[in-house]
């Protein structure tokens, strides 16, 4: 048996635009198929070998942070059109969020050593080109992400890809959030170097630490005990003396600090906890993911009168808030079968991007007359050999239950290239991840290249049974011209009946 799951418009009942889908359907598989796959670790040496003698000019941006040494760990200066949901794609390193966001008098940073100037250069590139470029604009802001060693917040085994854009497993099935998310959501708070921020989810310490230099204090909830001491002992040995760490459940908030000017949550309950919302000073902000397991929405809050306005920044992708979170959790999507939403485009956020898609880089919903599903479609430009441009979107998929998945789409082009080597090359790949979040495999469909109408492409991946993740990437990743894509369906095909 196969399930179709077409990604179409919302249904009513979903109660939520956030989660368009048009549910199953039984369909015969097809024998045509456009596939190329290898496996993860293959990739990611190959990868690592490409990108070892590449250079890059350093800025003269410096941050004293080497209290830390690398350990020996191998530092790579990185090509910019490798770094951000590039380097999913390629499956140099996992979708982890796939997947899945800034001087204050306090003193905080790092022991004063010279740090690699690799290392500078490298975070430098990444924020001019992958959160600059993606539009943060806040001057503070951009100047902590310069600063902060990301390296440093990472296990040592993950250092050499500190500074591609993109999330990293820490551990315990967690993440360290992408750079530009990291910006997007500091942004987002508005943080004053007179304000008193509360964090649920310290995770690594990164988001503390880069908070650190735009605020008075930063008050830091970790559930998972050896991640929050990990992080604690981090942040004292680099000397982020304003970061105040706590081990406990960041449902409940931290009563005996509050009120907090700012709340900035890095992990994904369904809705706002309560306490949350009374520990919120009034006028304060909050930004949070909420929704549910795979598929959220960055919420910026505003308390007036007690009361919280909301405003939905864009579609993300975090790992889910767990403790009491998870316990009252309504809706578990427990069921390991993938669930693709909006793959036919046509709903979209006010600011017109496509919901349940992020991590998206020069694309941007369209109208089409003649598109095969519906009136809109997404369109990638790119006119810059080597720049991104692509959409990500995750969902479940149990190995012990598909077997494969068939991915079909429509494809138009005009004048698509690949763009500096053949990696960057328009196409849509899956990656699998286990259940540690560890990636286990990958299905690539394409290159494609050329101009052409409307075109159906389809390919039949095989998922490795320890997958319990799957990410979709696609776009030009790199490479120039303009893709536009629409009827995104994947269908899954039981190992065992669900």
């Amino acid at each position: 048996m196969i399930a179709t799951h077409t990604g179409g418009r919302a249904p009513q009942d979903r109660g939520k635009a956030l989660y368009p889908f048009s549910g199953l359907r039984l369909k015969s598989p097809s024998p045509e198929s456009e596939i190329s796959s290898l496996e993860s670790g293959v990739r990611r040496k190959a990868y690592i070998q490409s990108t070892t003698d590449y250079r890059h000019p350093a800025s003269g941006n410096r941050n004293p942070a080497s209290a830390l040494s690398s350990g020996g760990a191998r530092i790579l200066d990185l090509p910019s059109s490798l770094t951000g949901g590039l380097c999913f794609a390629q499956s140099c390193l996992p979708l982890v969020c796939l997947v899945g966001m800034f001087f204050s008098a306090a003193t905080c940073g790092a022991a004063a050593q010279p740090e690699d100037q690799r290392l500078v250069s490298a975070r430098t590139r990444m924020v001019d080109e992958e959160i600059v470029a993606a539009g943060v604009r806040d001057d503070r802001v951009i100047d902590s992400m310069r600063k902060t060693p990301r390296h440093l917040f990472v296990p040592e085994s993950q250092r050499h890809l500190a500074y591609l854009d993109a999330g990293l497993p820490i551990g315990e099935s967690q993440t360290i959030s992408s750079p530009y998310v990291v910006a997007k959501m500091t942004e987002q708070l508005e943080p004053r170097p007179q304000d008193k921020v509360l964090e649920i989810g310290t995770g690594s310490g990164y988001q503390a630490a880069v908070l650190s230099s735009l605020v008075a204090d930063v008050y830091t909830i970790e559930i998972v005990e050896p991640l929050g001491r990990k992080a604690a002992d981090t942040l004292k040995k680099l000397g982020y003396t304003n970061v105040h760490t706590r081990i406990g459940d960041g449902f409940l908030g931290w009563e005996e600090k509050a009120p907090f000017d700012k709340i900035i949550v890095t992990c994904s309950p369904e809705r706002v906890p309560p306490a949350l919302v009374a520990q919120l000073r009034e006028g304060g902000r909050m930004v949070i993911p909420l929704g549910t397991r795979f598929q959220q929405s960055l919420c910026l809050m505003k308390k007036s009168g007690g009361k919280l306005q909301t405003e939905v920044i864009e579609s993300t992708f975090f790992v889910p808030m767990t403790g009491q979170a998870e316990a009252i959790r309504q809706t578990k999507n427990d069921t390991g079968l993938p669930e693709l939403v909006n793959g036919s485009f046509e709903a979209a956020l006010a600011g017109g991007t496509p919901s349940g898609w992020y991590y998206l880089r020069q694309a941007s919903v369209v109208e089409d007359p003649k598109a095969p599903d519906g009136k809109a479609a997404l369109q990638f430009s790119n006119t810059t050999a080597g720049r991104n441009s692509q959409a990500l979107q995750s969902m479940a998929v149990d190995g012990r239950k598909v077997r494969d998945i068939d991915v079909s789409l429509w494809i138009k082009m005009d004048q698509v290239r690949k763009g500096q080597s053949n990696e960057h090359s328009p196409r849509l790949e899956l990656v699998f991840f286990d259940a540690q979040r560890a990636p286990v495999g990958s299905s690539v469909l394409g290159p494609w290249r050329g101009s052409g109408g409307w075109t159906k492409k389809r390919m039949r991946a095989k998922v490795p049974e320890q997958a319990r993740l799957m990410g979709i990437a696609v776009g030009l990743f790199g490479g120039t011209g303009q893709l536009t894509i629409d009827n995104l369906a994947v269908e899954a095909h039981y190992a065992q009946q669900p």
